[in-house]
């Protein structure tokens, strides 16, 4: 069973790498839709610890390839982490959809504004203004996997 999460692991961080040049441009940052699925998926189908890693290894690779900005970090791995742990404790992929949202619109873009904008990028950022375009982009990515989940599920991919 663990080769199994492993393999789905790669798939996941690979889709999320793949899907990477479909991103919302919103000043310094670049909102991936497609990370916030995965971030989804990878919760609920493979627990918090896999989906944190899952949304690292995407941002380091993104990074690396020039198309993500350092905001990956934060915005992917906080909401990654939230969706993981409400979906372990609910076993709900709509609460997980919700720690997903809370974790990435609030927290990770909260963590973006205070933190990572002005000690590791040198600028300040508006605050509201990252809270709004992370929340676009990770309600749009959780929807997205919202549908996909009970897909996965029906196509004996997942099982809850």
């Amino acid at each position: 069973m663990k080769t199994r999460n492993v393999a789905r692991a790669v798939i996941l961080t690979a889709i999320a790498v793949a899907l990477s040049p479909f991103f919302i441009p919103v000043g310094i940052s670049k909102c991936f839709p497609a990370q916030h699925m995965v971030n989804v998926l990878s919760a609920v189908m493979l627990g918090p610890a896999y989906a944190v890693a899952i949304a690292f290894m995407a941002a380091i690779i993104r990074n690396i390839l020039g198309i993500g900005t350092i905001l990956a970090f934060p915005g992917g791995m906080v909401g990654a982490l939230l969706a993981g742990l409400a979906y372990r404790s609910f076993k709900n992929i709509y609460i997980a959809g919700i720690g997903e949202v809370i974790g990435t619109g609030l927290i990770g873009s909260l963590i973006s504004v205070w933190i990572v904008g002005p000690l590791l990028m040198g600028k300040t950022m508006a605050v509201f203004a990252l809270i709004i375009a992370f929340s676009i982009s990770t309600i749009g990515g959780t929807v997205i996997a919202l549908f996909a989940l009970p897909l996965l599920r029906k196509a004996g991919i997942w099982e809850p």
